[in-house]
């Protein structure tokens, strides 16, 4: 009867909801920098301005929140994700992060800038090691593993006689915001198609094409 088929149900244990990755194809990118103001548009800070980008070209009126140690916007199934751990702690903050939504690690994409590749170049990877990336190496220790997908923009120094910290937390010349703009353009555009689709074809999409793109082996495509 359908009094017995209601009970029956009652009593019958609850499915459990899907974790968001799994029901939603939930992903993460996170934008690696310093909090602060003093911290604000420094070449170590890169991460960060690629999310503000990314947030003014797709985002509109999202507001963000405190979780876990990180400022987080969330779209329908894209976290933006600025750790305010300070740079060489982010692992903290991007491990919490990963647990609380449940992500796979392929789910996942770090944005940061690297002294190893020079300015204007951009370099997405699907795993491998920290280079010089404090911040990164900070992700790889903690998470216990270097298949982590990564997204590197050059910043490289012209001369490797300067001083490494003043010269990742001073700012851009406005004639290497030139060179810079359009990266952090390419790499708005590497966030929107990740939201989609799989690091191997972001990869083979943004690092085979434009004059200011580092393709596997280090050489640049023209």
């Amino acid at each position: 009867s359908k009094k017995r088929l209601r009970v029956k149900r009652l009593l019958l244990p609850r499915r459990r909801a899907k974790s968001p990755r799994k029901e939603d194809g939930l992903k993460a990118v996170f934008g690696l920098g310093n909090p602060g103001i003093e911290y604000a548009l420094t070449r170590h800070n890169v991460g960060f301005s690629v999310i503000d980008l990314y947030r003014k070209a797709h985002c509109h009126g999202e507001k963000g929140r405190i979780l876990s140690s990180s400022l987080v916007y969330q779209t329908e199934n894209l976290l933006l994700i600025k750790p305010m751990t300070y740079m060489n702690a982010s692992g903290e903050a991007v491990s919490a992060i990963i647990d609380r939504f449940k992500l796979a690690f392929p789910d996942v994409l770090i944005i940061y800038d690297d002294l190893d590749l020079p300015l204007g170049r951009m370099r997405i990877l699907p795993k491998g090691g920290a280079g010089t990336q404090k911040g990164m190496l900070s992700i790889l220790e903690v998470l216990g593993t270097e298949a982590i997908p990564r997204l590197r923009i050059g910043i490289g120094m012209e001369s490797r006689s300067q001083d490494t910290i003043d010269y990742v937390l001073g700012r851009f010349m406005p004639r290497e915001w030139e060179e810079l703009i359009p990266i952090l353009e390419r790499s708005v555009d590497a966030i929107e198609a990740f939201r989609t689709q799989d690091i191997d074809t972001v990869m083979t999409r943004f690092n085979q094409r434009g004059p200011a793109v580092v393709n596997d082996g280090g050489d640049t495509i023209l």
